[in-house]
């Protein structure tokens, strides 16, 4: 079974920038596509950015569009978010999951293994 750690999170100023790592601690021949999520306090989980492990192809959510950029490196079995320019309302706890093929990569239901949780804070 594929477990997924992240790590990377912590707090910043606005206008910072974090970057988080996702190990998966083996690489599902079957799951290709790799998430990153995020949930604000009150909010629902919310699809940041998509990674499809065979090409390397990506998608943004257009809140984070041109200033957050999500990376591979499948050697390390680990998925990447760099964050720059953070904003106060990036906050919240950001989860990666993974999927064979999501109907639509936006949807939490269609992923299947999610990791724990890694919480960045950014303050004004």
């Amino acid at each position: 079974q594929e477990d997924l750690v992240e790590s990377g999170g912590g707090s910043v100023q606005d206008g910072g920038s974090l970057r988080l790592s996702c190990v998966a601690s083996e690489l599902a021949s079957n799951r290709l596509y790799s998430t990153w999520f995020r949930q604000a306090p009150g909010k629902e989980r919310e699809a940041v950015a998509m990674i499809f492990r065979g090409n390397g192809f990506t998608n943004y959510a257009e809140s984070v569009d041109g200033r957050f950029t999500i990376s591979q490196d499948n050697a390390k079995r680990t998925v990447y978010l760099e964050m720059n320019s953070l904003k106060p309302e990036d906050t919240g706890i950001y989860y990666c999951a993974s999927a064979i093929r999501p109907g639509s990569w936006r949807v939490p239901e269609s992923y299947a293994r999610w990791g724990q949780g890694t919480q960045v804070t950014v303050s004004s």
